[in-house]
């Protein structure tokens, strides 16, 4: 099929896109794709190229030499006659017998008891609640509730009785209640995901009071917010009022505990989705009976609980075991803690509570609070609870706690640390002591081997050790086993820390609705090290890491959300907030938010710590503490840490309860919106994983690679345009040898033909030029050069003229009169010191006799404002040509031979070097006929032109080849875009032009400035269906993006994606490849970008990873012949391999014009031959440029296979860093894409670090979070460590008249601290 194609569309010497339709040329070209390479050898990771980096097994490292463990049976659920068969038949029974008992008293703001809810009421308000949900919120016959139901409850954390009354209302008409918490605005943290949580259980119900339902947010018509993520609600409030009264025959079905789900608690796992845990009615009811064991409830015991009464401890022992047991709960609020830390100490002792419930802030609040209060007794209690016992931390504040309460009654027994999970419920509790009996032990683990997940007792060093109490023994009933955290739940070794497993009745069946993870957790045999199970008991994973120690006490070191897997070694988030905190902090960072998260960057986890600083920290305080908290974790922890940011007081998201939100923050600090003030990233101390730096191998003589050449087939990488001699053309044209005889000739032949229009900015002509007014115009320009400036032959006239006509007009006066022009871009009148010393320059290097200028533009280069930029006693004499008088030259000049001087071209290049190049006669005159050719220019056409006119081909199309080629120039100076963005493309429409030229920022202003102005283009009737060739004329790699957008953007109105392309050209010669109108297409590869570093092409599929897009810079020009080659052997290279872009054609430049004529660097650039390889030795000129050459499989004009030529990057810009060869816009590409607010970017190095400059067009607030996200999108796909981000305001990055970065302008800047940035970050 490939074949019979080719040969039916490609006749030889036909332009393809003449004939071919679009979908046959994209057919074909998917045929010509380059084979795919097996899929191994794309997708295959880098992990070959990295595997040294990745940190071998530490030979030293403590392995665990146990036994295996075997599971740890808790004592027998005692069977005591009187349990009721079910949660609900408790509350019955109470509710009948005892209805005057309290059950739960709530406190109002100030901690004082407001209601105390009896048992008679619970049990008539549950059933009144139950009765109505079943009965009354739809019809009979359709009833929006049915038993198994999912219903939310959303009461607000101060309102516990209403709680209360809605839970076992749902348990009562069986429908599944599921506890969550009050949306207070449209984005919580954490919002999106608990919708997704109703969703998955089907919920449509919510219930809720009525103080709180007017509380929530409400739309303008007073409908309550639809909040993010979450599915449509119907809020029912549950206040008493609105409940019915059942009739007296109405009883609720109360059956005996089974595994019917009863009710769901919501979890957040570590990536921030929420799961549902279902509870069944017999693992709520099991899970009562074991904690009243293990706790050894009493009736009309007082409780006082302040934890979150919705969901673990707080829901089972403060709604659950109390009323199993008929207690009484004391329930005091997050609110009131917030307000009164000491209120929970004071319930207890006004009240005699025998049990508290607490977390480790809440002994942590008293302790602060204790000054304020001297005569509180907490004598009364038998169990303080402390349920994140499991925290590493825990310790220390159970110890300072003892010790500062102690003299207020507190028994050191009564100390009960418990460890739970939404999965297991509690996995072990420390029993109430005996008077007298001796205290638990204590653990003082190693770090290092905690990393190694080994138990080592340390006895050395007590800065890098880990003190951790227990948490008791296994629940009665229940079975516990340790097994491996990752891989198959294999069972542990004795000395081996895991996850802990728990079996027996009392834990959860599953996450709602997600069966394939409820497997992995609920239905867990553990297997031995053979891999057979033991035993055939279903455990259930906690989530907790930890260890069984001498006498079945339970260790937790930890949680699974926490793990920090850092280069194989294990470290646990709350070990390394608990060190951030042991640094003297109170000053700079508020103690209970820090949040500790890995983020994967570069084929490794990477520790990120964040931290509220408070408002009066000074600068200096937050940098010392950062410091220091750098040095603690690394010398106890031996990790390094990614990066430590400090953001302003209460940024960062909250849980319900007041914690950090530790996916949220990840989320914000991986997306960029976390918003810092102040940052310090380390990943020179941490990456530790990068690939060797690349050694480069000895050169390889030009025997070897000739042979290996022809050895491997490889066609030699070359390819050439047209033949110029062939093709006959006007031949009066012909006869002449110099531009000025042509302009002569056309102003006798045809006078009144206009060649160029000057539109303004309203698109109006400003002035136009016949052949005869321009040579006329010349005329006295001449005879003004002889009268005033008493000039010779061979002298150089610089030429200071906005674009315009006035230009072109002098050009030709030189020529005229005999003197070499240099066109020079006029000084910014606005930005005199920035762009007068260029002029300067120019003048003084190119040796200018004198100056042409308008009469504007004299005045200013005599001004003040100038005298304070240059020295303006020194200009050579400057003649103004506004009034020309008639006179006309004797006779015009005619230089003898076509080798002489025409003009000379200076240009700074990106990197900063001036240089200019002289053009003859004759390459002037090959270089208008190459673009006549390619373009097919003759009078009859028209063009526009929107460039600036000072240099390469910009200066050729403006004022050169319409003279030559005789077609009407309509010319737009690209400043007239800034006051009007439509003006260029109004002119293509307005003319129909079928050919236009424009630089890149002409490109980028429409693509930005337009972008979402294509209708009002549509109502103006612009249609730019005419244009056939659209070409950026650049000195640079294609920038496809941005003509891809600008393809895309002016589809819509007639611009055909075919028509946009590039040119290719350099100093040594100004134009080598433009698209023209014949030739097939320009083609674009895939090229692997690590090869690129390498100095290699590897052509990929599109998608692959690491590729970059090339696009061919148009055709090659008649005439021109270019060969790729190995610039340090200078020998030829092989078919799609990178090398310099040598160039050898009619219009090549003379030679540099430099002031000391340096002839080393003449002969090195322009009369180069090739080491070996070439017979003819022909003399080529180097063009600086790296690239490759690609046969295609298309037809060139010719009929021959086309040769693409790819232009890769200039190679005085590029960066050697590690070895490797980097282009600064691949690396600027990634750090674009990498956030919203950057603007520009650009990359240069310093001594040996890569410094990226981003321009920041958002708000200040995001300078720092840019810092991350560059460093991280530098690593992973770059492989480079940024030792400085620099964040500077819009405009700063200096950019040229092409479009292209001024990098090393910047870096001057930088290093002489000129940037005046936002923000300045040292990565260490």
């Amino acid at each position: 099929m490939n074949f019979n194609l080719t040969h039916l569309f490609f006749l030889p010497g036909v332009p393809v896109n003449s004939r071919v339709s679009t979908k046959i040329q994209q057919l074909l070209n998917t045929l010509k794709r380059p084979k795919r390479p097996p899929l191994k050898e794309f997708f295959v990771d880098d992990s070959e190229e990295i595997v040294e980096g990745i940190p071998q097994p530490d030979p030293n490292q403590p392995k665990p030499e146990g036994r295996q463990m075997t599971p740890v049976k808790g004592e027998p659920l005692g069977v005591i006659c009187n349990w009721p068969p079910a949660l609900e038949s408790a509350l019955q029974r109470w509710g009948s017998t005892q209805a005057k008992c309290p059950c739960l008293t709530a406190l109002d703001v100030t901690g004082k008891p407001v209601y105390t809810l009896t048992y008679g009421k619970l049990w008539s308000r549950s059933l009144k609640l139950a009765y109505t949900l079943l009965n009354k919120l739809g019809t009979k016959n359709e009833p929006v509730l049915k038993p198994g139901d999912r219903v939310a409850l959303v009461y607000p954390n101060n309102d516990p009785v209403m709680f209360m009354v809605a839970f076992y209302g749902c348990l009562l008409a069986e429908v599944i209640p599921v506890p969550i918490e009050v949306p207070l605005t449209r984005k919580d943290a954490g919002g999106q995901q608990i919708g997704f949580l109703l969703g998955s259980c089907g919920i449509a119900l919510a219930l809720t009071s009525e103080v709180c339902l007017k509380g929530l947010p409400k739309t303008q018509n007073g409908e309550i917010v639809q909040f993010k993520g979450w599915p449509r609600l119907k809020w029912v409030v549950t206040d008493s009022k609105y409940l019915s009264k059942p009739p007296k025959d109405w009883q609720p079905h109360i059956s005996p505990a089974g595994t019917e789900p009863a009710y769901i608690e919501y979890k957040t796992s570590k990536e921030g989705s929420v799961m549902g845990v279902t509870m069944s009615r017999l693992a709520m009811l099991s899970h009562c009976q074991a904690l009243s064991q293990a706790c050894n409830y009493s009736e009309g015991e007082t409780v006082v609980n302040v934890l979150d009464f919705k969901k673990d401890a707080g829901l089972w022992h403060g709604m659950f075991a109390n009323v199993m047991n008929k207690m009484h709960t004391i329930s005091v609020p997050y609110s009131v803690m917030k307000t009164c830390p000491l209120s929970w100490v004071q319930r207890v002792h006004a009240h005699k509570a025998k049990v508290a419930l607490v977390k480790c802030r809440d002994l942590h609040w008293a302790m602060m609070a204790h000054r304020d209060q001297r005569d509180v007794s907490l004598s009364s209690l038998r169990m303080l609870i402390v349920t994140d016992g499991a925290n590493p931390w825990s310790v220390s504040s159970c110890d300072a706690f003892l010790s500062l309460f102690q003299s207020h009654g507190l028994k050191p027994e009564a100390i009960c640390p418990c460890a739970t999970s939404a999965e297991a419920m509690t996995v072990a509790i420390r029993r109430p002591g005996v008077p007298g009996a001796p205290l638990p032990g204590r653990a003082i683990l190693s770090m290092n081997g905690l990393s190694y997940g080994v138990i080592r007792v340390n006895t050395e060093d007590k800065n890098s050790a880990l003190t951790v109490q227990d948490v008791g023994h296994v629940m009665p009933g229940g079975m516990m086993c340790i097994v491996k955290p990752d891989g198959p739940p294999q069972l542990c070794k004795t000395d081996e820390i895991g996850e802990i497993c728990v079996s027996s009745r009392t834990g959860g069946m599953m996450y709602f609705g997600l069966a394939g993870v409820t497997k992995n957790t609920f239905e867990v045999i553990p297997v031995n090290s053979a891999g057979s199970p033991v035993g055939d008991v279903p455990f259930i994973r906690s989530g907790l890491l930890g260890f069984v120690g001498p006498g079945s006490l339970v260790f937790v070191v930890g949680k699974m959300d926490g793990l920090l897997m850092v280069s194989g070694r294990r470290h646990n988030a709350d070990d390394i907030v608990a060190t951030g905190l042991a640094v003297e902090s109170i000053k700079t960072v508020y103690r209970g938010r820090i949040a500790v998260f890995s983020v994967s960057v570069f084929y490794d986890e990477r520790i990120v710590v964040v931290a509220e600083q408070r408002p009066d920290a000074s600068e200096e305080d937050s940098f010392q503490w950062m410091s220091r908290v750098l040095q603690a974790i690394d010398s106890i922890h031996q990790v390094g840490v990614y990066c430590l940011a400090l953001v302003p007081a209460n940024t960062l998201p909250k849980t319900p309860l007041g914690g950090i939100h530790i996916s949220q923050t990840k989320q914000l600090f991986l997306e960029g919106s976390l918003h810092p003030c102040n940052i310090l990233m380390c990943p020179h101390t941490c990456v530790t994983n990068l690939p060797k730096p690349r050694q480069k191998q000895p050169g390889v003589g030009p025997a070897s690679v000739m042979v290996g050449n022809l050895v491997a087939g490889k066609r030699i990488a070359q390819a050439a345009g047209r033949d110029l001699g062939q093709i006959e053309e006007n031949d009066l044209v012909r006869k002449h040898q110099f531009l000025a005889e042509i302009l002569q000739w056309r102003a006798q032949a045809t006078p009144d033909h206009i060649l160029f229009m000057l539109l303004n900015a309203k698109g109006t002509t400003v002035c136009t030029a016949s052949c005869l007014q321009l040579h006329k115009r010349a005329e006295r320009i001449a005879s003004v050069l002889g009268d005033k400036g008493h000039l010779n032959a061979g002298d150089n006239v610089v030429l200071l003229y906005p674009p315009g006509i006035e230009l072109i007009a002098a050009f030709y006066g030189c020529l005229y009169a005999g003197c070499i022009p240099v066109t020079v871009r006029p000084p910014h009148a606005q930005n005199l010191t920035a762009t007068l010393p260029t002029v300067r320059m120019i003048v003084d290097v190119s040796k200018a006799a004198c100056i042409l200028t308008t009469q504007t533009l004299m005045r200013l280069l005599r001004s003040r404002e100038a005298a304070a930029a240059v020295d303006v006693k020194t200009w050579p004499a400057i003649i103004d040509t506004d009034d020309l008088p008639r006179k006309r030259l004797p006779q015009l000049y005619k230089p003898p031979t076509p080798e002489m001087l025409a003009y000379l071209d200076f240009s700074v290049s990106t990197t900063g070097m001036l240089t200019g190049v002289k053009m003859s006669h004759s390459a002037v005159n090959a270089l208008c006929r190459a673009i006549k050719l390619q373009c097919e220019l003759y009078s009859s056409r028209q063009i526009a032109i929107c460039l600036d006119p000072y240099c390469g081909l910009g200066f050729a199309l403006w004022c050169l080849c319409s003279v030559y080629s005789g077609h009407q120039s309509i010319l737009i100076p690209p400043m007239e875009l800034e006051n009007n963005l439509f003006l260029w493309l109004t002119t293509v429409n307005q003319y129909k032009i079928r050919d236009t030229f424009c630089s890149y920022s002409v490109m980028e202003l429409c693509t930005k400035g337009l972008g979402n102005q294509v209708e009002v283009l549509k109502t103006r009737g612009i249609n730019l269906s005419c244009i056939r060739t659209c070409v950026v004329v650049a000195e640079e790699r294609p920038r496809i993006a941005l003509q891809q957008s600008f393809s895309k953007l002016f589809k819509d109105i007639g611009l055909s994606p075919r028509a946009v392309s590039t040119t290719f050209g350099s100093r040594v010669n100004v134009a080598i490849c433009l698209q023209g109108t014949s030739g097939p297409d320009p083609t674009t590869v895939y090229v692997d970008l690590k090869s690129l570093r390498h100095d290699r092409v590897r052509l990929v599929e599109r998608g692959a990873p690491q590729s970059l897009l090339l696009s061919e810079s148009g055709k090659i020009l008649p005439g021109v012949k270019v060969v790729i080659v190995n610039p340090e052997t200078k020998g030829p290279v092989g078919d799609s391999h990178l090398g310099e872009i040598w160039v050898n054609s009619p219009h090549t430049a003379s030679g540099y014009y430099t002031i000391y004529d340096s002839e080393t660097l003449q002969a090195d650039h322009f009369n180069t031959r090739l080491s070996f390889g070439d017979a003819a030795q022909t003399l080529w000129a180097r063009t600086g440029y790296l690239g490759f050459v690609r046969r295609t499989e298309l037809t060139a004009a010719t009929g021959e296979r086309h040769d693409a030529l790819y232009v890769v990057g200039a190679l005085d810009e590029t960066l050697e860093l590690r070895g490797l060869r980097y282009h600064p816009i691949d690396i600027e590409t990634s750090v674009s894409r990498v956030h919203r607010s950057i603007a520009e970017c650009a990359v240069f190095t310093w001594t040996n670090l890569l410094v990226v400059v981003v321009e920041l067009c958002g708000s200040e607030q995001e300078a720092l979070d840019l810092v991350p996200l560059v460093t991280n999108v530098v690593l992973e796909e770059h492989y480079l460590i940024v030792g400085v981000v620099v964040v500077v305001d819009p405009g700063v990055i200096p950019i040229n008249s092409r479009g292209e970065k001024q990098r090393m302008h910047l870096r001057d800047s930088f290093l002489a601290d000129q940037l005046d940035p936002i923000y300045v970050a040292y990565n260490m």
